[in-house]
């Protein structure tokens, strides 16, 4: 029986997914119809698993290559003498960030939708449990009022009427009224024998839910944690940081690929389920349910007739001719048998409760709540659940991607950091154009006769510029000035172009012709100005 739906259309994602190849572990295909319990069907799913498993092996492969050229190469790189370019390690670590923290984005979205989704099937399956199961109590405590109640007042009223034949009579046509109520009871549908208890299913659902949403919270915020260390490792040039963003890079690596072949089979298997739930329902049904049942409550038309309908009108029926009945006994044979009075009413009681119990039933098994349910499952978990599966699964490729490009920039950072530390360990503490040594000297007693080349040349070039060309007299009381107020500064950087700066003179400024005049002073300078330039 082929019903055309309406109320539910599978989402275009759903086909897409189901039409994703579906082969066996010999790499033959099977049908792409959702039979979970077939072993073939499980093996295509393990099959797509797998796909994921290889990724993972090429991308450790590749990166284990990539590892060993550049400690191969580092040797010729540490002869060249050359500095990496930190251009290219920048670029690389901004791109990498960028698109870790779009994947976990579009993480955070999907682990919410996935769960949006799986929550709203467990709340269906918790109210279609309740239906369920006051479908099944009505049922079972009308049969057993009529079995057992009704026949126990019926029996010691059989005593009570046994010298009057014809109130004997309408206790045996009310006796005949109860097993047709007991015969329409039988006829509806058993839930117990599908021994499914949808409940637990529920509960079981939100338990493995519960910890894959938690598990992917942590894989989020592990790969935030990485990509800010990275980040500070890099602007801090911690080698530490980057040994810890291998190590956790590659871990989060392996969790990408795995989650990514998790979240691929998960789809697939939920879009087969989602293309054609009808299907499987019925399949799974049709051992305990007859397949109108079935269709009636998956689809709810009005075209289709209520397979309850007569047994409720004949349960009806009987149970009105039944209290009609006992009424009558009640107005005429009180009088002469008032020890019937308490069976009698007992008898009342018990069908009012059965009448109100019908009108329970007869709601309950209309389709319009069972079939609310079922759509409601349907829209959590191939709407909201596949399409979380889906962005889950993006997540884990950009991720993927990301932490393999980042650990490839990882050792080419440490290199540039290497080759920094290198430049600096190579800076002579004895030259005096260089600013750090000259801080030192200040520090340094040992140190203190030192002068600085700039004073020197920058007073040497004003002296030249203000007197006339030097005599004798002269020139002893200039060295005299000068060798006084290099004593009187002790080649401190903060005082020793005092005079220049008095006399208007700019600052002293770094050359490369400066050192190599300090470099080739004559011997007759230094016999003319003494060893205080000396280093």
């Amino acid at each position: 029986m082929a019903l055309a739906r309406q109320d539910y259309i599978a989402p275009w994602w759903t086909y897409w997914l189901h039409n994703f190849p579906h082969l066996n572990l010999n790499f033959q295909p099977i049908d792409n119809t959702f039979r979970p319990e077939e072993a073939s069907y499980q093996q295509s799913l393990i099959f797509l698993a797998c796909v994921s498993a290889v990724g993972l092996g090429l991308s450790l492969l590749l990166l284990a290559v990539y590892l060993s050229v550049i400690c191969c190469c580092r040797k010729e790189e540490e002869e060249e003498t050359k500095r990496p370019d930190s251009c290219c390690v920048t670029w690389a670590a901004v791109i990498t960030g960028l698109i870790i923290c779009s994947a976990v984005g579009v993480g955070f979205y999907g682990n919410s939708e996935t769960n949006d989704g799986v929550y709203q099937l467990t709340y269906s399956l918790y109210n279609a449990n309740q239906t369920v199961g006051g479908i099944d109590s009505l049922v079972t405590g009308s049969l057993n009022s009529m079995q057992v109640g009704l026949e126990e007042h019926l029996s010691r009223l059989d005593e009570i009427f046994s010298t009057r034949g014809d109130y004997g009579q309408t206790l045996r046509f009310m006796r005949q009224m109860a097993d047709n109520i007991i015969r329409q009871l039988i006829t509806l549908p058993d839930i117990s024998k599908a021994k499914v208890d949808l409940a637990a299913i529920a509960d079981q659902t939100a338990f493995v839910e519960y910890y894959r949403w938690l598990t992917y919270l942590l894989l989020l915020i592990l790969d935030l944690v990485i990509c800010l260390a990275a980040c500070v490792g890099l602007a801090k040039h911690s080698r530490w940081l980057l040994i810890s963003i291998m190590v956790f890079g590659v871990l989060t690596l392996i969790l990408s690929w795995v989650s990514l072949g998790a979240g691929t089979a998960t789809a697939v298997g939920t879009s087969d389920f989602c293309v054609s739930p009808d299907k499987f329902i019925v399949n799974q049904t049709r051992d305990f349910i007859s397949a109108d049942i079935v269709h009636y409550y998956l689809y709810c038309s009005q075209s289709l007739p209520n397979p309850f309908q007569q047994s409720l009108t004949t349960f009806q029926r009987s149970l009105t001719t039944m209290q009609i009945q006992v009424q009558g006994l009640l107005q005429f044979s009180l009088s002469i048998f008032p020890t019937a009075e308490r069976d009698l009413l007992g008898i009342q009681r018990l069908l009012n409760t059965t009448e109100f119990n019908l009108h329970r039933l007869t709601a309950l098994l209309e389709c319009r709540s069972l079939h609310k349910d079922y759509l409601d499952a349907l829209m959590g978990v191939c709407y909201d659940g596949v399409e979380g599966l889906l962005y889950l699964s993006l997540f884990s490729l950009l991720a993927a991607i990301a932490f393999s490009a980042m650990l490839c920039a990882v050792p080419r950072a440490w290199t540039l950091i290497a080759s920094r530390d290198r430049d600096y360990d190579d800076i002579d503490e004895e030259d005096p154009f260089n600013p750090q040594a000259r801080r030192m000297a200040a520090y340094n007693p040992n140190r203190s006769h030192i002068h600085s080349f700039c004073s020197y040349s920058s007073s040497l070039s004003s002296q030249n510029s203000l007197h006339p060309p030097p005599q004798a007299a002269t020139s002893s009381a200039t060295t005299s000035e000068y060798m006084n107020q290099s004593m009187l500064f002790g080649g401190n950087p903060r005082y020793e172009n005092v005079p220049l700066i008095g006399r208007g003179s700019p600052p002293p400024s770094y050359s490369p012709t400066m050192r190599t005049t300090y470099l080739s002073m004559t011997e007759a300078q230094i016999r003319h100005f003494g060893t205080d330039f000396q280093i």
